[in-house]
């Protein structure tokens, strides 16, 4: 947009995740997003409609903060893909919702080959 317009816009932490979630699976080396809470350390694949349950936002005075529950893929580097991911949501938030980003931490739940 070339023109300011007078106003302030407030986007739902639900919206943030789905952008978030969207991201994260462009990712090379995502698999899937899963639940915070696996019970009993089983990591289920989350479908791509239910993926905000695998990110969690909330917002700080610095801005959202980002948790994703990620499932890698089997003999990618952790560290990179963890990194993409940081970088790829971290932009996703930054330039199409416009909002500050405090933090971004990913939690690798589970490794996988993927099928």
């Amino acid at each position: 947009m070339a023109e300011n317009i007078p106003g302030k816009l407030h986007v739902a932490n639900d919206v943030l995740a789905d952008m978030a979630g969207h991201a994260a699976l462009e990712c090379y080396g995502v698999v899937g997003m899963v639940a915070p809470s696996a019970a009993d350390g089983i990591a289920k694949i989350l479908p791509p409609s239910r993926l905000r349950r695998g990110i969690t936002v909330r917002t700080t005075d610095a801005g959202v903060h980002v948790d994703l529950y990620v499932v890698i893929e089997y003999g990618t580097n952790i560290s990179a893909v963890s990194q993409n991911l940081v970088d790829a949501v971290s932009f996703a938030l930054k330039e199409q919702a416009r909002v500050a980003v405090d933090g971004i931490e990913v939690h690798v739940m589970d490794v996988k080959v993927r099928k």
